[in-house]
């Protein structure tokens, strides 16, 4: 009786088709740089407007001549301009950076 050798499948075409692969893959991809920041001008932008309205907003809560700030512009159309103010601080942080 005569032994059979055992066939063992050659592993370094797969391994370098692999590493092939996985070069090609890495090259296509765009490396952004590690200090790249969240949030581009145009998010900082709409941050410093929402800022801007938001305080506007509690100015026009102190012009109100009402006592204890219950006339129009304590009341409605101070909390209005600030809530619109959160609107757009809002969306300067869900707006993707161009």
């Amino acid at each position: 009786m005569s032994k059979k050798k055992k066939i063992q499948p050659e592993v370094k075409p797969l391994v370098s088709k692999i590493a092939e692969t996985n070069a090609s893959y890495n090259s296509n991809k765009k490396v952004s740089p590690v200090s790249d920041l969240p949030f581009g001008r145009g998010n900082f932008i709409f941050m410093i407007i929402g800022i801007g309205v938001i305080l506007t907003g509690f100015f026009i809560m102190t012009l109100d001549k009402e006592e204890f700030g219950f006339g129009f512009l304590g009341i409605t159309l101070g909390p209005i301009v600030v809530f619109s103010g959160f609107m757009v601080e809002l969306y300067a942080i869900l707006k993707k950076k161009a």
